[in-house]
């Protein structure tokens, strides 16, 4: 029994070495999205969620909640690319996300709209998440 709980340990302790997850933020007015970069071993995850409430300069608009997931592919030292199906069209929704040393910046493709409406989207927008230590 105590080389089963003492393998288990092992296991636990070992996975969570070659672990890590980064949180970004970005809130602007009313519009706040959230990033998280998950690395285990060589797999990357990348997740994003989005909550628009409209600013005033958006007065009719609608509220809107939504969030991606999937996993990402490095293309460049500070730059991934996710890309997830849209499961109702033929077409993806790619993200490409800029890693700075403090914070990361989204750009969407024209696809990620079957994923996000309204006022809500992936993209940045130029500005920066900023990096949650």
């Amino acid at each position: 029994m105590k080389k089963k709980m003492f393998m288990f340990a092992a296991m636990l302790i070992s996975g969570s070495t070659f672990a890590a997850t980064d949180h970004y933020i970005l809130r602007d007015g009313n519009h706040v999205q959230h990033l998280k970069i998950t690395k285990i071993n060589d797999e990357i995850t990348v997740s994003t969620d989005i909550d628009f409430e409209p600013n005033a300069a958006e007065k009719d608009a609608l509220p809107c909640s939504t969030d991606i997931s999937g996993e990402a592919k490095i293309v460049a030292e500070n730059e991934l690319v996710m890309k997830k199906h849209s499961e109702s069209e033929a077409t993806y929704c790619e993200l490409k996300i800029h890693l700075g040393a403090n914070g990361a910046k989204i750009e969407q493709s024209k696809d990620c709209d079957n994923f996000a409406t309204g006022i809500c989207h992936f993209s940045t927008d130029g500005k920066e998440l900023v990096k949650i230590k």
